[in-house]
């Protein structure tokens, strides 16, 4: 066995506890607090984090699909987040919120809208009244 209990010559890609929202209030925060932006099949909630490091929480309820769906969105999600945290010049904490069409969208539009949304966040600064196109 590698390190942390994974087997030897693989790497552990997964977001740190520090990396992650974790608690309600933490997304109710955002919720209340946070700017908006809308793209085809997410709602960004985002505000500034309390610590140096950005964090990242995923929603995606019952309503957009089954298990098997919904884990799917959220893998995309994280790995679209860890491409874009490498450019990160904030530390924003950050809500992605599926939309009912992610579910019958493939990977390939799921990462386009994400990343729409990550490079409207960048180039605006999470300013109140962003709402990128929807892509």
């Amino acid at each position: 066995m590698g390190t942390e209990g994974t087997p030897a010559g693989t790497a552990r890609f997964g977001l740190p506890k520090d990396a992650r929202l974790l608690k309600r209030a933490e997304f109710l925060r955002l919720s209340r607090q946070g700017r908006r932006m809308h793209s085809a099949h997410f709602i960004l909630c985002c505000g500034p984090s309390p610590g140096e490091r950005g964090r990242l929480g995923i929603t995606v309820t019952r309503k957009v699909g089954g298990a098997v769906q919904r884990n799917r969105i959220k893998r995309v999600c994280r790995e679209a987040y860890r491409h874009h945290r490498v450019r990160d010049e904030g530390a924003w904490d950050l809500n992605l919120i599926a939309k009912k069409q992610a579910a019958a969208s493939d990977n390939a539009a799921l990462r386009a809208s994400l990343e729409h949304l990550f490079n409207a966040l960048l180039r605006k600064g999470g300013d109140e009244g962003d709402r990128p196109d929807n892509h």
